[in-house]
């Protein structure tokens, strides 16, 4: 790992340089950010993760920083490219704690590097307030790293209202029973896959194809050959960035084309949409948002004003509202002390107003508000299922890939 590989400031020092004079030492607080920039992740994080981290710091610092006791704090943003592995996730999680001696640091991306640093930040006593964590382990990671909280959901509500949207089909006469299930070989693919299984066994379907892939796995043709050789009604794959584009790809080549199509992270991508046009849709996938509310289209506009690209339609602003999250109970106590700040999170009587709208931890959970199942639908990746929503649209069925 390069040191500060791309340490950016994001607008903290120019900020403090250009409007409000040069800071003295009391008057930054200083944030630590490791997240892939190289590897199989790099690509998704480039998306959900690093813009809207960016994002939240240069808005903050352009409002004049974050209000503490003793009055405002800018933002100074450091950061590290953990290269989607584990051990370097934990190695930059420890260097910003005792090397760049940070006051906060923002989560990891995904659920397998999350899960990765989090002995390291609950040793070292920093919030964890994870927005691309994904995991039906929640109660057990909470008890044993309090201050792990969790924003974007459970496996176990992504799985169930899946299926649920397979039920809906199947009894409006739309779908048959057949399903074909594959998954990437991480610790989100793994859970998730056991998990559908289950659920979709229990609600009655036939699964007629399973396999799973390594992480970052070039060769997608042999799981589409499978897959189409089962002749499902429904594909779901429980995969990441690359691979999501990848058996899409092929799938258009193989002429792979079942009444349902899902695929998981990435499908949330206007990057998707951008690669695959018209063919995207009726394509499902993770998430999905209300693209009329207005709270997330000016999260949008100030997302593509800064970063030259627009956000993700589903972890994007889960990633923003960790922050607005972690940044109010700074405020709230007007304190740098992490143990201050993570008495104030570990209160479930406290709201945050977000992105997402009022977020409330229940045991570190959000008490189920999140969006579940979306849609690409007349270009926009549409929320079709969720729980403590607005906005959810019908679902549509896709019609081949012409």
């Amino acid at each position: 790992m390069k040191r500060r590989s791309l340490m950016t400031t994001v607008a903290a020092l120019a900020v403090v340089m250009g409007s409000l004079g040069a800071a003295s030492a009391q008057d930054i607080i200083k944030f630590g950010a490791a997240a892939p920039k190289t590897g199989p992740l790099a690509g998704g994080a480039d998306v959900t993760h690093w813009p809207a981290v960016r994002l939240w710091v240069h808005q903050t610092n352009e409002a004049g920083g974050l209000q503490l006791a003793d009055g405002p704090a800018l933002i100074e943003l450091i950061e590290y490219d953990d290269q989607t592995n584990p051990q370097q996730a934990i190695q930059a999680a420890q260097r910003l704690a005792t090397q760049d001696r940070v006051d906060f640091m923002v989560a990891p991306y995904s659920t397998g590097l999350n899960l990765a640093a989090a002995p390291i930040f609950s040793q070292l006593g920093y919030p964890q307030i994870t927005g691309t964590n994904v995991t039906n382990q929640q109660p057990e990671l909470s008890a044993q790293f309090p201050g792990m909280f969790f924003v974007l959901g459970r496996t176990g509500v992504m799985a169930e209202d899946t299926a649920q949207v397979l039920v809906d089909l199947r009894e409006s006469g739309d779908i048959g029973n057949r399903v074909a299930l594959v998954n990437v070989a991480d610790a989100f693919g793994i859970e998730m896959a056991g998990i559908s299984r289950a659920v979709l066994e229990d609600n009655g379907f036939e699964i007629v194809y399973q396999t799973s892939y390594p992480l970052g796995t070039q060769d997608i043709a042999p799981i589409i050959d499978g897959a189409k050789a089962a002749n499902p009604d429904a594909f779901i794959a429980w995969s990441y960035p690359g691979d999501t584009f990848a058996l899409t790809d092929q799938s258009i080549v193989q002429d792979f084309s079942p009444s349902v199509f899902f695929t998981a992270v990435a499908t949330a991508f206007p990057s998707y949409y951008g690669r695959f046009g018209q063919q995207a849709e009726g394509v499902m996938g993770m998430g999905g948002v209300n693209p009329d509310d207005p709270a997330f289209a000016a999260f949008a506009a100030a997302h593509q004003d800064l970063n030259g690209q627009g956000p993700d339609f589903w972890a994007s602003a889960s990633t923003y509202a960790t922050l607005e999250i972690l940044g109010q109970a700074i405020e709230a106590t007007g304190s740098k002390d992490r143990a201050v700040v993570m008495e104030y999170l570990q209160d479930n009587s406290n709201t945050y107003e977000t992105v997402l709208g009022p977020v409330q931890f229940n045991d570190m959970n959000d008490n189920e508000r999140y969006w579940t199942v979306g849609q690409w639908q007349d270009g926009v990746f549409r929320g079709v299922a969720a729980r403590g929503r607005d906005g959810v649209s019908d679902v549509i069925l896709k019609d081949g890939w012409d």
